[in-house]
Order: C-alpha cells, then sequence, then structure tokens
C-alpha cells in the first residue's frame, strides 16, 4: 500500500520520556513528519496497576491513530509496552514498534556479569522483564529497582527546573545497595525518561558504570520499517498532542522546539 509523504510518525508516551527515542529518529528520519502525543493527563505510568495502563494505552493510540492516520506508532514508554503491546498490535492495522528494556545489550557488555534493570516500578515487575533475563542474562546477576522520582526529575529537567542532585543518587543507590551491587558495572535505562538524565545519574555514580538504552536501535528499527517510502521534500514541523494542557505542559514548548515540535494542541 502506497504511503503518503505527509503521512506523519505518531510516538506515544505517558510524558516526555519518549523524546529520548525521537530524538535519534528525527537523527536517521531528518525530514520525517512528527506526531508526538503525550498522556500528562495520566501521567505517570510507572505508579498505575496494569489493568488500568492496559485498558488505556490502547482506547488513546485508536484515537490517535484515528485523528492523525500516522504510517506507523511508536508506543516510546517501556510500562505501556511491556503491558499493553500485545494489545495495541491487535487493534491497529499499521506498524507499532515497541520499547522494551536493554537487557540483551547489556548482558552483552557488562564484565562483571552483574548489572542493573533501572526502570518503573510497573516496568521492573514484568514478566516480560523475567523472560528477557532469562533468555540474554541467565548466566548473570540482574538487579532490579522502580524511580517514580527519577521520571519526575526527567520531566523537571525538561521544564527547566533546578534539579535534586539526591535523586539521581538514591535511584543508584536502590540497585548498589542489593547484594552484588558493588560488583555491577553496567544498567538498563529501563524507562524512556531515564536517558534524559543519564548526565545527572553518571555525575551520581560512585564507581563506574555503562547506562544503556534501546533509543538507537529503535530508530533503527523505525527506519527499517519506512524503507523505500516518500517523505516531505524539507521538514515539516512537528505537532506535540497532550491529552490535558496545563501550565507545566506549557513550559516544556522550549524543549520540545528543539526537536521540531513547534505546534501544541489537546487530544
Amino acid at each position: 500500500m502506497k504511503v503518503a509523504p505527509t503521512a506523519p510518525l505518531l510516538f506515544f508516551d505517558s510524558g516526555v520520556g519518549g523524546l529520548s527515542i525521537l530524538a535519534p529518529t528525527r537523527a536517521a528520519l531528518p525530514n520525517a513528519p512528527i506526531i508526538y502525543a503525550a498522556d500528562s493527563a495520566g501521567f505517570p505510568y510507572g505508579t498505575k496497576s496494569e489493568a488500568e495502563i492496559a485498558a488505556r494505552v490502547p482506547a488513546l493510540l485508536g484515537r490517535l491513530v484515528e485523528r492523525y492516520r500516522p504510517r506507523l506508532a511508536v508506543i516510546a514508554c517501556n510500562t505501556a509496552s511491556t503491558i499493553a503491546l500485545s494489545a495495541v498490535r491487535a487493534a491497529l492495522d499499521i506498524p507499532v514498534v515497541g520499547t522494551v528494556p536493554a537487557i540483551k545489550p547489556a548482558a552483552l557488555l557488562s564484565k562483571s556479569r552483574v548489572f542493573g534493570v533501572l526502570g518503573t516500578d510497573a516496568t521492573v515487575r514484568q514478566p516480560y522483564v523475567d523472560r528477557l533475563t532469562a533468555e540474554f542474562g541467565a548466566d548473570c546477576t540482574v538487579l532490579r529497582h522502580g524511580s517514580a522520582a527519577l521520571v519526575q526529575l526527567a520531566e523537571a529537567k525538561l521544564r527547566g527546573e533546578p534539579l535534586d542532585p539526591n535523586i539521581a543518587r538514591d535511584a543508584l543507590a536502590g540497585l548498589i545497595d542489593q547484594p552484588g551491587g558493588k560488583r555491577m558495572d553496567t544498567v538498563v535505562l529501563a524507562c524512556t525518561h531515564f536517558p534524559l538524565v543519564e548526565a545527572e545519574l553518571a555525575a551520581a555514580a560512585p564507581q563506574p558504570l555503562t547506562f544503556v538504552h534501546g533509543g538507537e536501535g529503535i530508530a533503527r528499527r523505525i527506519a527499517y520499517l519506512t524503507q523505500g517510502q516518500e517523505w516531505p521534500a524539507s521538514r515539516p514541523s512537528g505537532k506535540a498532542v497532550f491529552t490535558r494542557l496545563d501550565n507545566s505542559v506549557a513550559s516544556l514548548a522550549p524543549a520540545l522546539a528543539e526537536l521540531g515540535l513547534t505546534q501544541m494542541e489537546p487530544l
């Protein structure tokens, strides 16, 4: 089926975490039309129940696809992907790319065979993480910790607010203070918000750590799935869509504009 050059890529997250997926996609596909959708009314997802997310995410994506007619949708949120990806794929008739914790590359990188999975509470308890760990990290000690505060730190950073360095330190301590944590050499950033505060995490780390996440790999996947399709001759202005527009969302405008998202509207 021929895809119109104006058909956008749709990125979906609870907040601004998906920008860590959008940025490498922009580099790979500079002229792609972009719709970035944030469920600000449902934010944050990491503290919600599986049942809430399983009901909310497919319904919202259905509305977004109906309104914007994208060529492809990206669930740029680990929590939503680990819970609702299969349901969204079953409901939509376009390709859907999910984001899953980068456990395979962490297992390949770790020299000490101890690595951490730092995500939201909802993500780190998912059976999906158990399966990835069993498949790729069976010979490793895999530590897990959920941090809702780190999600809020990323949102605050993009709003230009002053940051509390204790938040990054406490998030890492949740891994390092576990048995084996002092030998940990690699940390999976298993929430799309967390690469946005990688510099803060690195500054707070009391030992050498390599941080891994899936942004570049997902960008390559999007490029592969859209190869041969036409794009506009020049980059169109992107659109950021929010389920609730308020002052905290308005203060994100400069950070969104850096990625070409110059229009904002409610869903």
